[in-house]
C-alpha cells in the first residue's frame, strides 16, 4: 500500500475529510507541493474533470496522486447543477451563494430529491484507476447544521433525519458520496 499520496485539492475541508478515511496513507494537498496554480477543469463530467486534474498533477509535478470531482444532481432541476455545482451561483465560487441560489431555484418545488456523486482519478506510476461514490437524499427547505462545507447543510441523505452539516466528518464519511469513493479507492490502495 502506498504510504504517500498527493490530493489535487486546495479545499481544506476535504483533504481533511479525506485524510479521515484513507486512515495510515500521508495525504499532501497541493499547498504541500507548492503549487498554487487554478488546476484546469474544462470537462463537461465529473469523471472528465476528475481525470483532467490529477493528470495535471501528475504531470506537472511527477508525484502518484488522486483528484476528485463531485456534483449536487437535483431532479426537480434535470439534474443541475451537477458538473457546475461549485460555480452554480456565478465564477466567485460562494458557497453561501450556490445555497441560495439552490433555496430559490427550488422555492416552489414539492419534489426535493438529489443525490450527490464523487468521481475519483487515482495515477499511481502512470497509471489511472477511476472510483464512484453515490449517496441518494433530498434538499431541504432550509439549512440546518454547521459543520461540512458546499451543500452540507441542505442535503440530508435517504432514511436519515441530519444534513451532512449536523453531522461528524466520521458520520458524514460513512454514508457520503465522497465517503462512499474513498472507500473503493482505499480498499485498491490496500490491495497494492
Amino acid at each position: 500500500m502506498k504510504n504517500q499520496l498527493v490530493f489535487a485539492s486546495a479545499n481544506a475541508n476535504k483533504v481533511e475529510e479525506v485524510s479521515v478515511k484513507l486512515g495510515g496513507i500521508k495525504l499532501l494537498g497541493l499547498k504541500d507541493i507548492g503549487c498554487a496554480e487554478d488546476i484546469p477543469e474544462t470537462s463537461d463530467t465529473l469523471e472528465g474533470n476528475a481525470r483532467q486534474k490529477a493528470w495535471y498533477i501528475y504531470e506537472k509535478y511527477g508525484c502518484d496522486c488522486f483528484a476528485d470531482d463531485t456534483g449536487l444532481e437535483v431532479f426537480a432541476l434535470g439534474g443541475k447543477p451537477g458538473v457546475h455545482s461549485a460555480r452554480f451561483a456565478g465564477e466567485q465560487r460562494s458557497n453561501e451563494d450556490n445555497r441560495r441560489k439552490l433555496l430559490e431555484d427550488l422555492k416552489s418545488e414539492l419534489d426535493r430529491r438529489a443525490r450527490f456523486r464523487t468521481s475519483i482519478c487515482l495515477i499511481i506510476g502512470g497509471n489511472e484507476v477511476m472510483f464512484e461514490g453515490i449517496v441518494e437524499g433530498k434538499i431541504l427547505r432550509e439549512e440546518k447544521g454547521n459543520g461540512g462545507f458546499g451543500y452540507d447543510s441542505l442535503f440530508v441523505p435517504l432514511d436519515n433525519s441530519r444534513s451532512f452539516a449536523q453531522m461528524s466528518i466520521e458520520e458524514k464519511n460513512i454514508l457520503s458520496h465522497r465517503g462512499k469513493a474513498i472507500g473503493h479507492l482505499r480498499l485498491f490502495l490496500e490491495g497494492k
